[in-house]
């Protein structure tokens, strides 16, 4: 067993961090958070947006804003850790403000796409009952469901 972790958060246009003295971890996926340190078993998952934190040796705590991403954990020493967008920072209740921002934009994003998504559904159902009954039938005529012939 490893006695420190080696972390890195990288995202598409940098790295953000590259450790090698880690030696905790914090970090949030659907299940909740969990703790790391080294020996820890492989592990893939998710991140939602959240701040992950960590610990160097004999340095004070480190955190980062994660956008959502992706973690590894392989070896027992090594986490990986992708994300689209990310920002480090000292100040955990700055980073978890801004986390918070985040999980509603995305919330609201969603609750939009729900209402436009229904809004299409109904729309499409109108225009399937108007074509069986005839008065939305494409050749402007009675349709099959009506008893009329189609001109």
């Amino acid at each position: 067993m490893s006695a420190a972790l080696r972390l890195t958060i990288a995202t598409p246009a940098a790295v953000l961090v590259d450790a090698d003295d880690v030696v905790s971890l914090r970090a949030e996926d659907a299940g909740g958070a969990f703790g790391v340190w080294p020996g820890h078993a492989d592990l893939l998952t998710v991140l939602p947006p959240s701040v992950l934190r960590w610990t160097r040796e004999g340095q004070p705590p480190r955190y980062c804003a994660l956008s959502g991403g992706v973690m590894t954990i392989s070896g027992g020493d090594r986490v990986a850790v992708a994300c689209r967008r990310g920002a480090l920072g000292d100040d955990l209740d700055k980073l978890q403000a801004e986390v918070a921002k985040q999980r509603a934009a995305e919330l609201d994003a969603d609750r939009r796409a729900k209402v436009e998504q229904t809004q299409l559904h109904a729309r499409a159902l109108r225009q399937l009952m108007r074509t069986l009954r005839g008065d939305g039938h494409p050749s402007g005529g009675g349709g099959p469901f009506t008893g009329e012939a189609a001109p």
